[in-house]
């Protein structure tokens, strides 16, 4: 079956085989940060409705769980920031109601956080993992780009709320882009707004696909590591590389429709897909270039190899 709302199960690098729930429209969020992975944001905005159909979203996860084999984890993420929609309470209970040992985790940009409402809708999630990349409004700003109405100082004050309130788990993401967030001034702003948020953990995150803004490089190792040892916190990682997954299944059988469908959200690598899609890479080659030549995706050179996208 073609989901419209679900998609995946992908192999994440910290969530294992995941699969996603995708609750809002292409790219409808909050933020237009400028390394993001799905793009410009076409809808900018701080208005929470439902954007896209909860008995809809139900039916494919009921469908999804009578005849495929249990995710490692369930996963709101995709095509824009998920707590804009108002039925994300509503979705998580019926989950948590359907799949009692499957965790449930919320990628989050964490900028609604400051409206109690949002922070007990997601109160039955099993980890949480916001973004924080700027503690002061100028990178702020120069980073993410925010609906008018957002500073970080708010976001901050949220996110401190939500480790009052919430009892799961919270791993922090810190996305660095060279130049802008790893000076000394911001990264001490940083650490005190981390000290204040007490999470669980502080993952650092860098370009691994293709964003908005061309001249955004990835940090390299080094450069993550001399943060580490900048803030002295003893619970900050750099995010691993995607594990290997020889045995994940094929979940998907129209392959061109799967290929289309994982790089429509994200732009991926040829190893990329043979791991979403459980595919040998000599057997998707045939599909990629057929794509290809009919101009259906493009592909773009990046650090980390080529990227198949829509173009």
């Amino acid at each position: 079956m073609q989901y419209n709302y679900l998609f995946g199960p992908v192999p994440s690098r910290r969530l294992g085989i995941s699969l996603g729930v995708d609750l809002v429209p292409m790219k409808t969020c909050t933020l237009n940060c400028i390394y993001c992975e799905c793009g410009e944001s076409t809808h900018l905005t701080l208005e929470r409705r439902e954007y896209v159909p909860f008995a809809t979203v139900k039916q494919e996860l009921s469908l999804y769980f009578e005849n495929n084999p249990a995710p490692d984890y369930i996963t709101f993420s995709g095509s824009g920031e998920p707590t804009l929609n108002s039925k994300i309470g509503d979705v998580l209970h019926f989950i948590k109601n359907h799949t009692h040992d499957i965790p449930v985790a919320l990628l989050t940009n964490g900028t609604l956080f400051s409206q109690k409402q949002v922070r007990e809708e997601i109160k039955a999630a099993t980890v949480i993992i916001p973004s924080l990349d700027a503690a002061t409004e100028k990178v702020f700003r120069k980073i993410n780009r925010p609906s008018p109405h957002l500073n970080a100082d708010k976001i901050i004050d949220g996110l401190i709320r939500l480790r009052k309130e919430y009892s799961g788990k919270i791993w922090l993401e810190i996305f660095i882009v060279p130049g802008m967030n790893d000076t000394d001034e911001e990264l001490t702003a940083l650490k005190q707004a981390i000290d204040k948020i007490e999470p669980d953990q502080v993952q650092l995150n860098t370009l691994d696909r293709p964003g908005p803004v061309s001249t955004v490089r990835a940090a390299a190792r080094k450069e993550l590591e001399h943060i580490i040892d900048f803030w002295q916190l003893e619970n900050v990682s750099i995010i691993a590389d995607v594990p290997e997954r020889k045995a994940l299944l094929a979940y998907r059988k129209d392959t061109e429709s799967a290929i289309l469908g994982t790089i429509a959200r994200r732009p991926c690598t040829l190893k990329d897909l043979s791991e979403i899609l459980g595919l040998q890479t000599s057997e998707l080659r045939k599909y990629l270039d057929a794509l290809h030549s009919d101009k259906k995706i493009s592909v773009v050179k990046q650090k980390r190899g080529l990227f198949y996208f829509i173009p």
